[in-house]
């Protein structure tokens, strides 16, 4: 699904004007960025929840040669789905 297709969906159900949703889609979305950029939790009730991570370094190999090299420590965007999500899903 794209912003383009929320959009779409939220004009159908609302009735509200393409650009006007387009804006709020917008913001939301780069809310949510500002958030992740700034290291902030973000908790969506009902869905998730996005935060990031510090993956320390680690041992990884090579597949085409078989050597082993030293991955990076490097911070990671991570989401919990909410439990109402997950049971939905498992429906």
């Amino acid at each position: 699904m794209t912003k383009a297709d929320i959009v779409n969906n939220l004009h159908e159900l609302t009735g509200l004007t393409k650009k006007d949703i387009s804006i709020v889609v917008n913001s939301v979305f780069e809310s949510l960025r500002d958030n992740i950029l700034n290291n902030v939790s973000t908790k969506l009730s009902g869905f998730g929840n996005f935060k990031v991570k510090l993956r320390g370094k680690r041992i990884g190999r090579v597949i085409a040669s078989g050597q082993s090299k030293e991955i990076p420590a490097r911070y990671v965007v991570s989401f919990k789905p909410s439990l109402k999500l997950k049971e939905r899903v498992n429906e």
